[in-house]
C-alpha cells in the first residue's frame, strides 16, 4: 500500500503514468553473528510484514520464510547552540528469514577499492623515481631557477 495518489486522468493517448509507491528497503548488515540464512532491512515505517514479504517476492524473486519487525526509537539531543530538545527519526528494522538451503553473503564493495590502492601507490612511487631525477639532474645548478631546466 501506498500514500500517493493516483495521478490524474489527462487527456490525449498513450496514457503515460508511472506509479511509484513510497516504499523502500535498505540492506543493513547486523551487530552480532547471525545465521547464513537471515537478513537485516531497515524500511519505511509505513511497511508491513506482508508488505516486506511481498516487495522481496514479487520485486528480487527471494523466497521469504518469516519477516519479524522491530521499531527502534530515535535518539534525542540536546542543540548546542539554541538548547532545545531535538529527536532522530525512528527506524524500523526487518529481519528476514530465507529458507535453510538458501545462504546470504554481504557483497564485499571494498574489493574494488584494494585493486585502486595498489595503482595509486604504483604511481606515486614512479612519481618519486622522476623527482629524485630531477633533484639528481640539477644537484649542480644552484644557481639557475628549478623552473629552467631541461
Amino acid at each position: 500500500m501506498s500514500t500517493r495518489w493516483y495521478p490524474i486522468y489527462q487527456r490525449g493517448n498513450p496514457q503515460l503514468r508511472v506509479f511509484l509507491p513510497n516504499f523502500w528497503m535498505k540492506l543493513v548488515r547486523p551487530r552480532g553473528t547471525q545465521l547464513p540464512n537471515i537478513v537485516h532491512f531497515e524500511c519505511s515505517m509505513e511497511m508491513t510484514k506482508h508488505d516486506i514479504k511481498n516487495y522481496l517476492n514479487k520485486i528480487y524473486n527471494i523466497p521469504v520464510v518469516e519477516v519479524r519487525t522491530k521499531i527502534f526509537l530515535g535518539k534525542f539531543k540536546r542543540d548546542i547552540g539554541k538548547g532545545y530538545i531535538v529527536k532522530d527519526d525512528d527506524i524500523k528494522n526487518a529481519i528476514v528469514t530465507l529458507p535453510k538451503d538458501m545462504k546470504f553473503e554481504y557483497p564485499d564493495i571494498f574489493e574494488k577499492a584494494k585493486d585502486e590502492t595498489e595503482e595509486q601507490e604504483k604511481a606515486l612511487t614512479e612519481a618519486k623515481k622522476s623527482f629524485q631525477n630531477y633533484i639528481d639532474r640539477n644537484k649542480n645548478r644552484s644557481d639557475v631557477p628549478s623552473w629552467f631546466s631541461i
